[in-house]
């Protein structure tokens, strides 16, 4: 790196030290919720829903630690970054999926809204990638050295990140409508931590998602991978959390002294007095 600049060598190393605080994050919320983990998936038998969890809650331990290497690499070798790309893709997806479900369960299963987002999930997808490997900028502004190993990503980056934000919040603006449209008078346990507990989660793994299409797109070079490893983390740490406070939930709505039926059927999802009037439309 002895063609860089001081300056650049300052930003390379802020965007390093970044992603290696971003393991420290995973690992510091593995350890304090990992009872949670044991007592709320671990009795669960094998379904599409725990392997998700699975795949979204240990395969960034991958993704973060071959980032964290290539971070703290002195060898004048290019490391592969192909395998890491590949890891952080499935763990995002994957903690995405977690957000798809609960967006349903919301809507009270409803099989338009999952075919709908479903399909709107692999064209996400697919234009990702488009944009990551497509040969020509995408962005105009500064590229990474043609030919060099260092850490940076180019500019289309911010792209992929952009069609990743524009997913996200069709997930937060179908949330909102639903509960304000059907569950507006409804203030339920199961109710509160579907949408107050997970608009918070939702909105935070908003910001990181616009940070990292601002840092993409305006900031230095140096600068674009500095945040690549929190989306991956903040995307896990919170896909997690929201499926621990549903479950946790769904216990206390089976407790004798309480009145209410199982997260699984979601039959306490019931229309607002509003849609039951015919004021409202059914899903």
């Amino acid at each position: 790196m002895s063609s860089l600049s001081v300056s650049d060598l300052t930003k390379l190393q802020t965007a390093k030290y970044t992603n290696l605080g971003s393991l420290a994050i995973l690992v510091l919320d593995y350890c304090i919720t990992f009872s949670e983990e044991v007592q709320w998936t671990w009795s669960k038998p094998w379904d599409v829903i725990r392997i998700i969890f699975v795949i979204s809650r240990y395969l960034p331990f991958a993704g973060v630690g071959m980032t964290a290497y290539d971070a703290l690499r002195v060898s004048d070798q290019c490391a592969s970054t192909l395998e890491g790309n590949i890891i952080h893709i499935i763990g995002i997806v994957a903690a995405e999926a977690l957000l798809v479900i609960r967006t349903w369960a919301f809507w009270k299963k409803s099989k338009k809204l999952l075919i709908g987002l479903s399909v709107y999930s692999v064209l996400t997808i697919i234009a990702a990638i488009a944009a990551d490997l497509s040969p020509t900028s995408l962005i105009p502004g500064e590229e990474p050295p043609l030919g060099t190993c260092y850490f940076e990503s180019t500019r289309n980056a911010a792209v992929v990140y952009i069609f990743l934000a524009m997913f996200e919040c069709v997930i937060l603006m179908l949330t909102i409508y639903k509960r304000f449209h059907d569950y507006r008078d409804f203030e339920s346990g199961i109710i509160v931590t579907l949408y107050h507990d997970g608009m918070v989660y939702m909105l935070c793994i908003l910001t990181i998602t616009v940070a990292n299409v601002i840092i993409g797109a305006a900031f230095a070079s140096a600068y674009s991978n500095m945040f690549d490893t929190l989306q991956l983390v903040i995307h896990s740490v919170l896909a997690s959390r929201i499926l621990f406070r549903l479950r946790s939930s769904n216990e206390r709505v089976h407790q004798p002294t309480m009145s209410g039926v199982s997260l699984e059927a979601m039959d306490y999802l019931q229309p607002s007095p509003r849609s039951m009037n015919g004021m409202g439309t059914e899903v």
